[in-house]
């Protein structure tokens, strides 16, 4: 053991070598992240380009005389189909949608700056006000501000304010400031590829790809557990994405209980349970009743797993039903809240040690 603490030590001569490389080492990572925002940059416009010319092909065809209604309806939800057989996810008729409303935006080529990703352009598909999206615009790239910085300039009316302002300064200055503060951190090879519109255009994997290995570990043991109890699981998916009008939000198991006839959806976190995690919940269900539920299901069931070193926290959440309701009639056929924590428990304590395994045994190669 003495012998392998001393080697873990970085000798004198060790350290010297590792000061003499660290100009070397910042040169060079200063070209791998460029080569990354390139990457990054090249993906987003050929993104932008491909969706604004999807754009005009479906608006130019909405004109062959196609009726409106009927072509919203119909003709969108064909193409969607034979897009997504051919070309995979992204295709959707919500997605088509959002590229006819860019191009009608954004009709004339010249225009569409290619320094703002589609999910810039999203957002400002939806600024009604022409001389706002052109504010928003301008600044965006002048500015060079991040899609959350750009949306949260147009939820709080930052044009607006500015134009109505007689004392424009501290407007600015808020907004400066705020904007500061949602700066995007420099990004790990990773991150590049994490936003889902740029997954489904390079038709790469639908699952977040920033999942620590200790929440990956806990999913599977997690989706194990659940099926080996045999009281009516049947899996349907993970990682699975749901979309809004604007948004993409992504519940880590989803199950269907045959007996309960329902859908279960999972959603697991490691840090502390917050009402935001509740109220993320609670949407999630509302969505999913909306998008999923058939007519003869009952409502959705959301659950929420919190494990922490400390604590295992259980909350089952259903819109619909009143709390002895629900605890009637669903609870018999589901893991009760004490089996769960046990499970969580022992599942972290579980995985934890696989880990420092996996850890080990990379280290002694």
């Amino acid at each position: 053991m003495q012998h392998d603490s001393q080697h873990l030590k970085p000798s004198v001569a060790d350290q010297t070598v590792a000061d003499e490389l660290m100009p070397l080492f910042t040169d060079i990572a200063a070209v791998i992240q460029q080569a990354r925002q390139q990457v990054q940059q090249a993906v987003n416009s050929a993104m932008v380009q491909c969706y604004w010319q999807i754009g005009r092909l479906i608006v130019e065809h909405e004109q062959q005389g196609q009726a409106r209604a009927a072509y919203g309806k119909q003709q969108l939800q064909a193409l969607s189909e034979q897009l997504t057989r051919q070309f995979g996810k992204g295709f959707d008729v919500t997605n088509l949608r959002n590229m006819r409303r860019f191009y009608l935006t954004f009709p004339i080529r010249e225009t569409v700056s290619l320094e703002l990703s589609w999910s810039h352009y999203n957002l400002l598909t939806r600024v009604e006000n022409a001389n706002a999206r052109e504010w928003y615009q301008r600044e965006a790239i002048q500015q060079h501000w991040s899609v959350r910085a750009l949306d949260r300039q147009i939820s709080k009316l930052y044009y607006e304010r500015l134009l109505s302002s007689q004392d424009k300064a501290p407007v600015k200055a808020e907004a400066e400031q705020k904007i500061a503060a949602t700066k995007q951190q420099s990004l790990n090879a990773k991150d590049y590829i994490r936003d889902p519109y740029i997954l489904d255009f390079l038709n790469l994997p639908s699952q977040r790809l920033l999942e620590s290995d200790l929440e990956q570990g806990l999913l599977d043991n997690l989706q194990a557990f659940l099926l080996e109890l045999g009281k009516g699981f049947a899996f349907v998916a993970r990682q699975q994405r749901i979309r809004t009008e604007d948004q993409d939000f992504y519940i880590d198991l989803v199950f269907y209980h045959f007996k309960l006839k329902c859908f279960l959806l999972i959603d697991l976190k490691l840090g502390k349970l917050t009402h935001q995690d509740v109220g993320q919940m609670d949407s999630y269900v509302r969505i999913y009743d909306q998008q999923q539920r058939a007519a003869d299901d009952n409502p959705t069931i959301g659950l929420i797993l919190c494990s922490q070193k400390s604590e295992a926290v259980v909350k089952y959440s259903v819109l619909t039903d009143s709390e002895q309701l629900f605890a009637a009639k669903y609870l018999p056929y589901l893991p009760t809240e004490a089996e769960l924590k046990h499970e969580l428990e022992l599942e972290r304590i579980k995985v934890q040690a696989q880990l420092m395994n996996k850890t080990d045994e990379t280290g002694n190669d």
